[in-house]
Formats: C-alpha cells, structure tokens, sequence
C-alpha cells in the first residue's frame, strides 16, 4: 500500500484510537500529547491532518504518528500498513542512472571549455613569443606560462 493509500484508508480520527487517545469534542478540538501543561484543548482534529495552536506541532497522519511515537517516517508507514513496492527500486535505478548521465555529461562539458580556454591561452603566449626578443624577461615569463598551460593540457608531461 503507498501512502496516498494509506491516507486515504485512515482518517486522523482513527489514528486518534489507534493511538489510544480520546475522541475529538465537539468542535473537533483535543489536548495535546506533544506538550505539557494544556488546561484546555489545543490541539484541533480534521479529516486527514491535524493543528496545535498551544506548540505549534501539525502535520498529516504520518507526522502524528512520527511524533507520537517518536519514530521516522519509514516506521510510521510500516506500522499503517506501508508495504515495499517493487517496481519503485527500479524506478530508483533508473533515476540514478540518469542522474550519472548528466553529471558525466556536465563534467565531460567543463572539460571541453577548459581544453578550449587552455588552447586559446596557449596560442596567445606562442604569438607573444613570436613577438617578443629571446631571453628577455617577458620572454621567459611568457615562456613559462605557455609550459605551464601546455602542463595543464596534459599536452607536456612532468618532467622528473
């Protein structure tokens, strides 16, 4: 059963006995039993959720049990019936695999840009040391920059 099954099996008010708590008055209001010190109802009841306006604590029947409880989710859908369903696992897979498709393709993308940048770099430092007098300063630093991008292209290897 999923939990719109489930939600739609169960109203708050049977979760109430379920729970062993008594029913809704008249204007559908009980005391709280997620905080202390309540004279008065605070807690209001409806069909299929609920609202606190002492502690502010509301949700659906999920949550009610969740809290009542103190369980996850996951136990609360078991104790209301939840079943595993097998073709969700599949669904699953299917929606990691895509998600691995675009990040490889994200990745395979950034790679592309910045094999681009580095050949552009690459091409400007080769026109600049045409340009440029041999051994000069700028020459050298220019010439170590082109060495340093051709690294980064993996174009040439580190030299031990």
């Amino acid at each position: 059963m999923t939990s719109e099954e489930i939600k739609q099996t169960y109203s708050m008010r049977d979760i109430l006995n379920k729970c062993g708590l008594p029913q809704p008055n008249r204007s559908g209001f009980i005391q709280c039993p997620f905080h202390k010190g309540d004279r008065e109802a605070s807690m209001k009841i409806y069909d299929k959720d609920f609202n606190c306006f002492g502690c502010g604590a509301n949700g659906d029947i999920f949550t009610f049990i969740e809290m009542f409880y103190g369980i996850s989710f996951k136990e609360a859908f078991r104790m209301l019936g939840g079943g595993y369903d097998p073709s969700f696992k599949s669904s699953l897979a299917v929606y990691h695999a895509k998600k691995e498709k675009m990040m490889r393709e994200k990745q395979e993308e950034r790679f592309r840009q910045k094999r681009k940048l580095n050949n552009d770099l690459i091409a400007i430092y080769r026109k600049f040391l045409d340009r440029s007098e041999p051994l000069s300063d700028a020459w050298c630093d220019c010439y170590n920059a082109l060495q340093l991008e051709l690294y980064h292209a993996e174009i040439l290897e580190e030299r031990r």
